[in-house]
């Protein structure tokens, strides 16, 4: 299914490799994505569990933005707080978080909180109880352990809540003693592609909205359902379709591209889309958009955290492919907390 877009090497210090994209084989499933070359250079290290940063930047090209600004540094050191009961779990020392400190991000976006182990399933409500969201105003969230796609089971974990943050929310993050995180929900923008119409519809804060031609993944290479967040993106990507055996179908770099799955989906452009876009579905699984500027416009209007919906597809994109939290529903959210409830997060310092 993603096998249009090469993913890249992991960035620089990123805690686990991009997994290749999948594309529908005799079993149902996909092989995997190719891998994009430039990923090392990038800030895309982001410490979280779905970064894959599989695209990277040619060198002539800016650098990319990472999930959350700053997300490739380690948080600064928390104030003192009162303690909760059970001792602090010693997996909170080497945490790693993908929302950068001051970031401002989209309303999709998640707090993923991975560890360079995993923790075992007897000590991850002691983790929970030491994870503390505060927010300004005050919100209903609640942890989830989500399986990485790239990652051991018990190795991420994520904050959320029932639905996408109101924007404006101020959000800070403590990682135990051990860290602080502060950062902002900006505007609100959803896009939703319709891969039976071959359109992708953009609402932002309530404007009216924008219709834009799109060509997805071929049938057999279908791109994936359900509800995903812009991770990061890149105005290069470098994308190779012999690294999932495709032979030489495509090699070479895509512009303006917008990273949106650990296993390599992409919205960018692709000259197919001047011929295909709001006709027919071309791509190896990415979502293409034509040269004239509207590949462009699109990748300057969005901004790590924002919704991207596909419907009409076939499979629903995992949680852990990337930030595809949003396709459980709230309970079963609930069921894969170790504490299993949520709470209300109030500001703090």
């Amino acid at each position: 299914m993603y096998t249009h877009d090469a993913p890249g090497r992991p960035a620089a210090g990123h805690p686990h490799r991009p997994a290749g994209r999948d594309t529908h084989g005799p079993a149902g499933r996909r092989p995997r994505r190719p891998r994009s070359v430039a990923a090392l250079a990038a800030a895309c290290g982001l410490l979280l569990a779905a970064t894959g940063c599989a695209g990277t930047t040619s060198s002539a090209a800016a650098e990319p933005t990472a999930p959350a600004a700053g997300g490739t540094h380690r948080p600064t050191a928390a104030p003192s707080r009162t303690a909760p009961a059970v001792p602090e779990p010693a997996a909170l020392a080497g945490a790693r978080v993908n929302v950068g400190e001051g970031a401002t991000v989209g309303v999709g976006m998640p707090i993923s909180v991975t560890f360079p182990h995993p923790v075992p399933e007897s000590r991850r409500a002691a983790v929970e109880h030491w994870l503390s969201v505060g927010t300004e105003p005050s919100v209903t969230g609640a942890w989830s352990w989500v399986k990485d796609r790239n990652l051991l089971d018990g190795q991420r974990v994520d904050y959320r809540p029932p639905a996408y943050w109101k924007p404006g929310t101020r959000v800070t993050l403590r990682v135990g003693t051990q860290a602080v995180r502060h950062f902002t929900v900006g505007r609100s923008l959803t896009a939703t592609v319709d891969v039976r119409g071959h359109t992708m519809t953009v609402e932002e804060d309530g404007r009216p909205s924008t219709r834009i031609p799109v060509t997805a993944g071929r049938p057999g290479l279908d791109t994936w359902n359900g509800t995903m967040v812009v991770m990061d993106k890149q105005p290069k990507v470098y994308m190779d379709s012999r690294t999932v055996g495709l032979g030489d179908a495509y090699h070479g770099y895509y512009a303006w591209a917008v990273h949106v799955t650990t296993s390599g989906t992409y919205v960018h452009q692709n000259p197919n889309a001047n011929t295909y876009a709001g006709r027919d579905n071309v791509t190896h699984g990415c979502v293409g958009l034509a040269t004239d500027g509207t590949a462009e416009r699109f990748y300057q209007r969005v901004m790590p955290g924002d919704v991207i919906r596909v419907t009409g597809s076939k499979e629903t994109v995992e949680a852990g492919n990337g930030y595809g939290d949003w396709n459980l529903t709230w309970s079963e959210w609930l069921s894969h907390s170790a504490t299993g409830k949520g709470g209300t997060g109030h500001a703090r310092p």
